[in-house]
């Protein structure tokens, strides 16, 4: 397989690192595209790939080409991607917000798959939703399919919209725990323990309440009522939350975080 990647931050290097470790594809045959020449030799320094610019006539030869810009940095970098386009080519887009149809038009090129990884990407344990357009063929999601899983799980959403929806739960989620345990943490203070102690207990907590989720079979109010007996700590906390309405607040919190991607995704 061959592979471009447009857009070489974090990112797009997390996609060419992973790639190139399950040995999807060799560093020969992965393009990494860049105008800036300052940054161009920091790329060739790392010796990833070939660093080329957005016109070079080798970009036609790939099979999935990765769109890893910034939104705002796009449009002035689409006309000259359109030159080395070819009608087979999969575009791969990660940009936050940017509709498939808007894609189409700036390309002119109709095989395209919009997906919204998020932050766990980086070592491997993500999840990605994508979305593809009409004229991709089985065998071309197959392949991009190959190349998320290199980064975690992913998957497939039928109507692009619910994009807007990913973007607001699992694209931001990691934010929302990072929160939760900071909140934790700062409890374990109040209540006299040093930080790096309160840490240790709030992070080993997470892990094992995550993998009793996965394992236990249980559903999550059972795995709940099991923690927290009638008259007890666990339950004077939770009546806690409850009559301050904490999940309602965290849902209304989701239902802004779409409304503001649904915003963007117009803009």
């Amino acid at each position: 397989m061959k592979i471009t990647i447009v857009g070489c931050g974090n990112m797009g290097l997390v996609y060419a690192r992973a790639f190139l470790k399950y040995e999807i594809v060799k560093s020969g045959d992965l393009l990494l595209v860049e105008k800036n020449e300052t940054r161009k030799e920091e790329l060739t320094k790392l010796n990833i790939g070939k660093v080329v610019v957005p016109n070079d006539p080798l970009i036609s030869q790939s099979d999935v080409i990765i769109l890893a810009v910034k939104p705002q940095d796009f449009k002035e970098l689409a006309p000259e991607l359109k030159l080395v386009l070819v009608p087979q080519v999969v575009l791969l887009s990660i940009m936050a917000g940017v509709k498939i149809s808007y894609l189409k038009e700036q390309l002119n090129h109709s095989k395209i798959i919009r997906a919204m990884p998020n932050s766990p990407v980086e070592i491997g344990m993500g999840i990605t939703a994508y979305s593809a357009s009409e004229s991709i063929e089985m065998e071309q999601m197959r392949k991009v399919e190959n190349l998320l899983a290199t980064t975690g799980r992913y998957v497939y959403m039928e109507q692009e919209d619910m994009l807007d929806a990913v973007t607001a739960l699992s694209g931001s989620g990691p934010a929302y725990f990072f929160y939760f345990v900071k909140t934790l943490v700062e409890a374990g203070k109040q209540m006299g323990m040093e930080e790096a102690v309160s840490a240790m207990l709030v992070k080993q907590t997470m892990l094992g309440a995550f993998h009793l989720i996965n394992n236990a079979n249980k559903s999550l109010d059972s795995l709940i009522s099991t923690v927290a007996s009638k008259g007890g700590t666990t339950e004077a906390a939770l009546k806690t939350f409850n009559e301050n309405g904490v999940d309602q607040h965290i849902i209304q919190g989701l239902l802004n975080a779409e409304k503001r991607a649904k915003e963007l995704s117009k803009a």
